[in-house]
């Protein structure tokens, strides 16, 4: 029962980032480990330390407290003792593939008067972990090799505590989804911050909303050079925008771009899930982006028009200008998306499938705003002085150039209220305000069909 072999050969070591099976020395105390197991079928695996190895079962619904439930438990192979610490994904297809959480951990020894018994049982044994602990005994099945019962012994921790309750790893204090999205264990300070009191939003509450949109939010600005704003004191207190970095974490990316011969700016950008929450950690919750990404500064890859009305303009005015602008870029057969800005206006983006200078995404900007002007002159404006919009609207195109930003698609809007440049469809213009959309019903619209979905394709 001392060959990893079998362990060995299920595995693919250059997918899966399973230690490789080696016999381990022997240790002065017995380790365990149990791991919530979510692949074809949700379980967990109780993993006890003897001989140099893990002997391992799977047991399908977890162990129980309670010494009337009798758990099945499934004897696999034997994993090496490296594996007590294991956390992660298991790419799909390889053996097992799914998301392994570090349940529990510690420390085992058998009853006194019971040497343990692997191949027949039973096997009598104490557990010293985190959440489990007291006398336990595996009783094998007769007549099968492979079926053993997990079962608890009355102590003092009989029906301790509802183990269900334990749904966050030991190991990095993860969820499942979170250790399935890769999101590290980042600790949050001051999480019962209060950022908006009516309704009551926490510096947690944020960090939570960002990580349920983050699927749908990074493939829009991950690697694409980004500035935030910043909320120390929460919304009514002072904030800063904050478009150099500071200090530079692993989970953030560093480009140095000239200004002069002589001087340079540094920017930063965000490379996955772990770097924005990071931000929100650091009470960034705005995030505002270029319109390129951080491997090629000289190209823009993506167009900005923001329809700035008017004051005294009625919603329904706004509405036809954002169709008017749709109808000229559909004339120049260009694929446009919609947004609503969270404040006062909508956005209108348009991806570039081919490498434009800055020089020319601005001028085909211009171009377009200007043909808006020339064919509706009572209705829109290109100039950028605000003695110029009086009962127009001015079609921003400004924001079309290297260095300009734009507030990244579900970002939140730290305004009056709490809310969110929200991608929507064309069919929803005339149903969604600009300001409408909260932070608990853009969580609700993720059940929806992506109105993006083709942006990056």
């Amino acid at each position: 029962m001392s060959e990893l072999s079998a362990y060995n050969n299920k595995r693919n070591f250059n997918k899966t980032k399973e230690p490789i099976g080696k016999k381990s020395k022997k240790a002065k105390r017995l380790r365990f480990c149990i791991q919530h197991h979510i692949a074809r079928k949700d379980h967990y695996d109780l993993r006890l330390e003897w001989n140099g190895v893990l002997v391992s079962w799977a047991v399908p619904k977890g162990p129980s407290y309670n010494n009337k439930d009798k758990r099945l438990a499934i004897m696999v192979e034997d994993h090496p003792i490296d594996y007590r610490n294991f956390e992660g994904t298991i790419p799909k297809g390889e053996y097992g593939g799914g998301t392994v959480m570090l349940w529990d951990k510690g420390y085992w020894e058998p009853i006194k008067g019971y040497k343990p018994n692997f191949k027949e049982g039973p096997i009598k044994f104490i557990l010293k972990g985190s959440r489990l602990k007291g006398i336990w005994t595996l009783v094998k099945l007769k007549n099968n090799d492979t079926s053993w019962l997990l079962i608890k012994d009355k102590d003092e921790y009989h029906l301790y505590d509802d183990i269900n309750e334990f749904n966050i790893s030991i190991k990095t204090n993860r969820t499942m989804d979170e250790i399935k999205d890769n999101i590290k264990h980042i600790e949050i300070t001051n999480p019962d911050k209060i950022i908006y009191k009516k309704p009551k939003v926490t510096k947690m509450d944020i960090v939570n909303y960002y990580k349920a949109v983050s699927k749908r939010m990074l493939p829009l600005i991950e690697n694409r050079l980004i500035s935030t704003i910043r909320y120390p004191s929460g919304s009514k207190g002072s904030s800063f925008f904050k478009k150099h970095f500071e200090n530079l974490h692993k989970f953030l990316g560093l480009k140095r771009i000239k200004s002069t011969k002589e001087h340079q700016n540094d920017y930063y950008y965000i490379k996955d899930i772990n770097g924005l929450i990071s931000e929100v950690q650091m009470n960034s919750y705005e995030f505002h982006v270029w319109g390129c990404l951080a491997s090629d500064v000289s190209h823009a890859d993506m167009l900005v028009f923001d329809l700035d009305p008017d004051e005294l303009l009625s919603l329904k005015r706004l509405r036809k200008g954002v169709k008017d602008l749709k109808s000229i870029l559909d004339e120049y057969e260009l694929l446009s998306f919609l947004k609503t800005s969270g404040g006062k206006g909508y956005h209108v983006v348009v991806p570039l499938n081919a490498k434009v200078t800055w020089k020319t995404a601005r001028l085909i900007a211009k171009n377009i705003a200007e043909l808006m002007e020339a064919r509706w002159p009572n209705k829109y404006t290109s100039n950028m002085k605000k003695s110029k919009r009086k009962g127009k609207i001015f079609i921003d195109w400004v924001r079309n150039t290297k260095g300009a930003t734009s507030v990244a698609p579900y970002s939140l809007r730290i305004r009056k209220k709490l809310t969110v440049s929200m991608p929507i469809s064309w069919n929803e213009l005339d149903k969604i305000k600009p300001d409408e959309i909260t932070m608990e019903e853009a969580i609700k619209r993720l059940k929806r069909k992506d109105p993006w979905q083709k942006f990056n394709n």
